[in-house]
């Protein structure tokens, strides 16, 4: 295996993992972004306020997309282990 080889299957690797994980964090950053936005109009200056609804949302979207994460993870290990047995 090349270094140009090597390096296209380290990008496929960093897509893999902006897929994974970009759900969670844009569901993550517009709650934030919301609650925010509704302790600045209220005045509301309570700090712990953000982490609940937070996590409810981080936690519903995981289990709507995890379908989607577990078959892009297992295409990219089906892909990694193929490349182990046949040396490269």
């Amino acid at each position: 295996m090349g270094g140009a080889q090597v390096l296209d299957y380290a990008r496929e690797g960093l897509w893999v993992l902006i897929l994974v994980a970009s759900p969670i964090m844009i569901v993550g950053l517009l709650v934030g972004v919301v609650i925010a936005l509704f302790q600045a109009l209220t005045q509301i200056q309570e700090m712990t306020l953000v982490f609940v609804p937070k996590i409810l949302a981080i936690f519903f979207t995981m289990m709507i997309t995890m379908p989607f994460m577990g078959a892009k993870m297992s295409a990219f290990m089906q892909k990694t282990i193929e490349l182990i047995v046949s040396g490269g």
